[in-house]
């Protein structure tokens, strides 16, 4: 098992951080491991602070009182998540379930408000962990918009490989089910099984299991910026 500061290093926020702070969260971090299916916490929860993903995944989304799933995103490693209730103390948007064996690296909120009052400097560090999660949404939002569903679905294959632009390294053989990726782009899990079984059949995607292979990626990339 590799020790927690190695695993972080393979993220682009946590490797571009000053050396004091990247100390400073690992002194304060404590380790927290989830079984699946395990709730880390819900909408509405007090925040509790700051999280890294080092095994494992964790399901962000909710559901609605007719109990209607909508599923943002998957969060693996080496991503952080939890930042927004750092900034404004308000109660938790979502809820966040691991979705198999997790393991986390938890900063609690009090101790690294309390950091950071003596280092205000390094709030810009935190800000620029949100800002790059907005600039993500953004585009989301955007595509679903103006994007016909195969060319959404391509586009979210290779974000989701690149890490969202967080990841060092690609990953191309997703651990993902079809009806997760339904969920994360409003689209029947129909409509997905359609376009999958297309790019499969063409030799751009490799499907398994709860998995799904991306084995052409020029390809999928020329895929995810046609319009429709």
């Amino acid at each position: 098992m590799l020790d927690p500061r190695t695993q972080l290093l393979h993220g682009q926020w946590f490797r571009q951080l000053p050396i004091t702070f990247q100390d400073s969260l690992l002194a304060l971090g404590r380790p927290r491991e989830l079984t699946p299916g395990q709730c880390l916490f819900q909408r509405g929860d007090a925040p509790c602070g700051l999280y890294a993903v080092l095994e494992g995944a964790m399901r962000v989304g909710a559901v609605s009182s007719e109990g209607k799933e909508a599923l943002l995103t998957l969060v693996e490693p080496p991503h952080w998540f939890g930042e927004i209730s750092l900034f404004d103390g308000q109660p938790r948007t979502h809820d966040a379930f691991a979705e198999g064996q997790t393991r986390l690296l938890w900063i609690p909120q009090a101790p690294l408000l309390e950091w950071l009052a003596r280092e205000p400097a390094c709030w810009r560090e935190l800000a620029l962990l949100m800002s790059h999660k907005l600039r993500w949404l953004f585009v989301a939002l955007e595509q679903q918009s103006l994007l016909a569903a195969a060319p959404r679905l391509a586009h979210r294959l290779l974000q989701i490989a690149e890490g969202y632009g967080e990841r060092d390294v690609a990953q191309w053989r997703l651990q993902l089910s079809q009806e997760q990726l339904a969920l994360m782009l409003s689209l029947s899990r129909q409509t997905i099984n359609q376009i999958l079984r297309n790019l499969e059949q063409s030799g751009v995607v490799r499907l398994g299991y709860g998995e799904v292979e991306i084995v052409d990626v020029p390809r999928l990339r020329a895929l995810a910026q046609h319009p429709g």
